[in-house]
């Protein structure tokens, strides 16, 4: 301990010298075969000296950078002086997944491009310190269940098991709210579970996510498909919820429509990851999943989605797993990490470059696709350069599989079934971005069915907020009835 406080003492100049921790990582040649998770995690001694590059700022910046409101510089500071599953706790406090945020969020956007350390220094490794702390609470078994308000005898009902309902419905909880929360597939975890590779977010860190919020009283009823079983009204008329939160996510798919989309082998990234991640793919030949293992593997887009569909591609036995993207690596919506790993492990880029049409054999199977060469002209609304195509420039490329990753779009099954709430143009949610509040009084919303496809944060985020405000809304609608 006297180590550790000596470290922890030190002046700030002398924490500004010391270099971010490098988190030990698989070997390219070895992961990009196997579905094992890249990055190994900080040991003990890693994360007190990281944690130690913290600042202690009297008005840290870092925090406002984070959707979650986590308190960083309090968990780092327990991690630095070797208080681990405080650390833990700490971040409980705010974030009911601190194991997937650690994993999957874009810190470097976030929190961390607002530490002040990283205007002299790299940025603490705010991410991989969480991601550490929530193991080692998980390896040691010493989950804490947190302090739990009295029970406010009202309902609430979450529709969908993602990132967004799983973080309303723990703040819900803690405030005493009885909560249930309804999947439509027979895993919980939503886009965490079929959408996000094992190599990157495994399996079981989602499950003891869940576990703790069912531990702290979530109700969960999975194979529960609401639009279908229940709608969003029986809820509230039939079935006695006092109010409901809407996180079914963006998990339609998108296609270019260009010829020969419906050929064989040719995929949507959704469906794609679905029988890879939830019907267990990755697990062949133990789990015998239908899905085509391509040689010549072309994914299309730039997006963290497509990165984890070239990297599974590889995974898969491709010989050659090729990402096709319209703009060049600067526009790239993709994390730098992603496409540092996929790189690394073999994955082939052709910028500036986007399909025409796809041929087929005579079983109707994709052999190749026509592609065009791309120019960059002025921004577009998205603030990225325009790709222009160029005149003459046509070419193929060999692929037996596609898998389009270009976007996705709105449930529609929810939406479909509730008559008076609010729809953008493109069948999103209208909600208020402040209160998650909808068209429909006690009915809120948010994640990707109100944004469209974004992050895991963000959803996590707005589920944040909208627990806020429904519980103003509990709240106040039990103190109108006792007047």
């Amino acid at each position: 301990m006297d180590e550790k406080k000596k470290s922890k003492g030190l002046p700030k100049k002398e924490r500004m010298k010391i270099p971010r921790t490098p988190m030990p990582e698989q070997d390219p040649k070895e992961r990009s075969r196997n579905f094992s998770e890249v990055p190994l995690g900080y040991t003990p001694e890693m994360a007190i000296k990281e944690a130690t590059r913290c600042l202690e700022c009297k008005k840290p910046k870092c925090i406002i950078g984070c959707p979650v409101e986590v308190k960083i510089p309090e968990f780092i500071g327990l991690i630095a002086e070797g208080k681990f599953i405080e650390a833990a706790w700490t971040l409980k406090e705010t974030n009911a997944l601190p194991a997937v945020c650690g994993r999957v969020c874009p810190q470097e956007t976030q929190c961390e491009i607002t530490c002040v350390t990283g205007k002299k220094s790299k940025p603490v490794a705010i991410g991989r310190l969480e991601r550490f702390a929530a193991d080692y609470e998980r390896a040691q078994g010493k989950m804490q269940i947190p302090e739990i308000a009295p029970p406010t005898g009202k309902r609430v009902a979450m529709v969908g098991c993602g990132p967004a309902g799983l973080t309303c419905a723990g703040d819900l909880i803690k405030l005493g709210h009885e909560v249930h929360i309804f999947e439509a597939l027979h895993a919980p975890g939503g886009v965490l579970v079929y959408g996000i590779p094992e190599f990157r977010l495994p399996k079981a860190i989602v499950n003891a996510e869940v576990d703790y919020l069912i531990a702290c009283g979530m109700k969960l009823h999975l194979n529960t498909i609401i639009g279908k079983m229940y709608t969003v009204h029986e809820l509230m008329e039939e079935e006695n919820f006092d109010a409901i939160f809407i996180g079914t996510g963006a998990g339609a798919p998108a296609f270019m429509r260009i010829p020969g989309e419906n050929f064989a082998n040719i995929y949507s990234a959704n469906e794609w990851l679905t029988r890879i991640n939830l019907m267990r793919a990755y697990e062949f030949p133990a789990c015998d999943t239908p899905i085509h293992r391509g040689k010549i593997i072309c994914t299309i887009g730039g997006g963290n989605v497509a990165m984890d569909s070239a990297r599974t591609a590889l995974r898969l036995g491709a010989e050659h797993s090729i990402v096709v993207y319209r703009r060049t690596r600067k526009e790239m919506p993709a994390r730098d990490e992603e496409i540092h790993h996929a790189k690394e492990e073999g994955v082939e880029f052709h910028f500036l470059t986007a399909p025409l049409e796809y041929s087929a054999d005579d079983e109707g199977k994709v052999t190749e696709m026509r592609c065009i060469r791309m120019e960059l002209g002025e921004p577009d609304a998205s603030g990225r350069r325009r790709p222009l195509p160029i005149e003459g420039s046509e070419f193929t490329i060999e692929c037996d599989t596609v898998v389009v990753a270009i976007g996705n779009l709105a449930n529609p099954i929810v939406p479909d079934t509730t008559p008076g709430l609010k729809l953008n143009k493109w069948g999103n949610i209208d909600a208020d971005r402040e209160t998650g509040a909808t068209s429909i009084p006690g009915v809120y919303a948010g994640g990707d069915i109100v944004t469209g496809a974004a992050t895991v944060i963000e959803a996590m985020g707005a589920g944040k907020v909208a627990a806020r405000a429904m519980h103003e809304y509990l709240t106040k609608s039990e103190t109108a009835a006792t007047t």
